[in-house]
């Protein structure tokens, strides 16, 4: 039995991941994650991601915004350092929508650890987001 938790935004317009990330930096977000910085074009189906030295952010956001990627799925780990906890931010084709999953060190509610705090990730994630032109999310912790 495993579980998936994961939290939808959806954008009233499309956006770049450097914006996002941008947005997410004033609450304490950061593409440098305890392995450095991690990224993927899925281009191909394959979920291929790359590691990288933190000094590469700036490489990192040109190759996933780059035109050519709009109409691939891309992501970039983002990490929370105060609080000790990260995941993957994945755009989705035409950048209107993305989707966060927490991977890096889950937060889990203090009264039951494998469900993830899903409060804390939407007060960290989705206030910086509403200038961005965030229209809603969707929050789920299933057990597959």
């Amino acid at each position: 039995m495993s579980r998936t938790a994961d939290i939808d935004l959806v954008f009233a317009r499309a956006v770049t991941v450097d914006a996002v990330v941008r947005a997410l930096a004033d609450e304490g977000w950061s593409l440098q994650e305890p392995l450095g910085i991690s990224y993927m074009v899925n281009n191909d189906d394959l979920f291929d991601w790359q590691s990288t030295s933190a000094d590469q952010a700036a490489a990192v956001l040109t190759v996933v915004d780059s035109p050519d990627n709009i109409n691939c799925l891309v992501g970039v780990c983002i990490y929370h350092s105060a609080a000790g906890t990260g995941g993957q931010l994945l755009l989705h084709a035409g950048r209107s929508r993305c989707s966060f999953i927490p991977t890096i060190d889950r937060r889990g509610l203090s009264e039951a650890p494998a469900l993830i705090d899903t409060a804390w990730y939407l007060n960290a994630l989705v206030p910086p987001l509403l200038a961005m032109g965030l229209a809603g999310y969707e929050a789920r912790d299933l057990v597959d």
